[in-house]
C-alpha cells in the first residue's frame, strides 16, 4: 500500500500540471484521449473497493457491475474539466485506502473474482492497483515513462512478463539480458524460430514487453527486428 501512496502521488503531480485542455489531447492507447485513461483510473480504483468490501465482509461483490457499465462509465467521464478529474482520482484513492484499512490479516486471504472471471487472493489487489496506477500513468502521455519506473518495479514486471511469454509457440526463441541487473530471461519457443538477444536497463525491457515501447532503444544481436509481442495481459 505505500508503493500504491507513492505511485498515487506521482501521478496527481502529472495530472496537476497539465494543461485543461489536454483532457481531451489523444493518450498513448488507441482510441483514448488523456480523459479516457484518468477515467478508467478512477473508476478502477472504485472497482478494487468492491473487491475489498467484498473479502472484508465475506460476500461476492463483484468489481464491475458489468463490462458494459464498466466501458459506459469511462466514456461518460472521459471528457469532465481536468480539475474534476483530479479531484475524482483524489476522492477515489482516498476510499481504495479506506477500504483496505479495514481488512484484518483474515480477510487479505479471501478470493475475489476479477472482472474477467479467475479468482485471486485479496492481498494481491493492492499490486493490482499499482500495475494500473504504473502502467496507466505512462499511457497519459503526458511526460512519465517507463525510465521513471523503480528498479523494483521494472525487475518484477521484466520477470512476471518474461513467465508469461516462456514457451509462447507463437513467438521465436528470444533471449533478454538486463545489462544493469543480473537478470536474464528467455520468451518465445525455439520450435517456432530463434530470434535475436536482446539487451538493454531492466526498465526499456520492461517497456518493450508490456507494450509501452517498440524497443528501438534496445540492442539486438543479430540486428534484426524484433518479434511482434502479444497484448499484456
Amino acid at each position: 500500500m505505500s508503493r500504491v501512496e507513492e505511485s498515487t502521488r506521482r501521478l496527481l503531480t502529472t495530472v496537476a500540471a497539465m494543461e485543461p485542455d489536454a483532457v481531451a489531447e489523444p493518450s498513448a492507447l488507441p482510441g483514448w484521449t488523456r480523459g479516457h485513461v484518468l477515467a478508467h483510473l478512477a473508476r478502477n480504483a472504485d472497482s478494487l473497493v468492491n473487491l475489498l468490501d467484498g473479502a472484508r465482509t465475506g460476500t461476492d461483490i463483484p468489481q464491475y457491475a458489468s463490462n458494459e457499465v464498466r466501458d459506459q462509465d469511462i466514456e461518460r467521464d472521459a471528457p469532465r474539466p481536468l480539475d474534476v478529474h483530479l479531484a475524482d482520482l483524489r476522492d477515489a484513492h482516498a476510499r481504495f485506502a479506506e477500504a483496505a484499512a479495514l481488512l484484518g490479516p483474515e480477510a487479505w486471504a479471501v478470493g475475489v473474482k476479477h472482472r474477467s472471471g479467475y479468482v485471486f487472493p485479496a492481498h494481491e489487489i493492492p499490486l493490482k492497483r499499482l500495475l494500473e496506477l504504473e502502467y496507466h500513468h505512462v499511457d497519459l502521455d503526458a511526460g512519465y515513462t517507463p525510465a521513471q519506473w523503480s528498479e523494483s518495479f521494472a525487475v518484477a514486471q521484466f520477470r512476471r512478463l518474461a513467465t508469461t511469454l516462456d514457451g509462447d509457440d507463437d513467438l521465436p526463441a528470444v533471449r533478454l539480458i538486463a545489462d544493469d541487473t543480473e537478470d536474464r530471461a528467455l520468451i518465445g519457443a525455439p520450435s517456432a524460430g530463434t530470434g535475436p538477444t536482446v539487451e538493454g536497463p531492466v526498465r526499456a525491457l520492461a517497456a518493450w514487453l508490456s507494450g509501452r515501447s517498440d524497443g528501438a532503444d534496445l540492442r539486438r544481436t543479430p540486428d534484426t527486428g524484433l518479434p511482434e509481442l502479444p497484448p499484456m495481459g
